[in-house]
């Protein structure tokens, strides 16, 4: 239970760990997981758990047809990815510069966010293009 939405903690697999992100992807798990055990976290994923489903329809009189609820088996399976510090915050960690990345770079939103492949901590965000 979290006091406020930007620090959550729970249990995945047995062990309380902060949550750093929830129902993320396979490709978003292996670029956290590198990226925060090259910061000396131990990193666990558990398996999300499947959305709730909507309730049926319900049937329209003088339709002989009854409706079938709508499945999706194309739905990827999502992953909650944590780690075992549960005092990690991941707001703080990247706002405060915590995390660095592979190359010794300061970890900054867009990076975090993969919206760029490299982080520019030198250049400050408004001279950035």
């Amino acid at each position: 239970m979290a006091l406020n939405k930007n620090h959550e903690f729970e249990e995945l697999d047995g062990v309380k760990c902060g949550i750093v992100e929830k129902n993320v992807n396979p490709e978003r798990v292996a670029f956290l997981k590198e990226l925060l055990e090259c910061n000396g976290f131990k990193v666990i994923t558990a398996a999300s758990p499947p959305p709730k489903a909507a309730p049926a329809p319900k049937p329209v009189e003088g339709n002989e047809e009854t409706p079938q609820p709508q499945t999706s088996n194309t739905e990827s399976q999502t992953f909650t990815v944590g780690v075992t510090d549960y005092t990690f915050n991941p707001v703080n960690a990247i706002f405060g510069r915590m995390l660095k990345t592979k190359n010794g770079h300061i970890v900054t939103l867009a990076y975090w966010q993969q919206k760029e492949t490299e982080s520019h901590d030198d250049i400050p965000y408004y001279e950035y293009k």
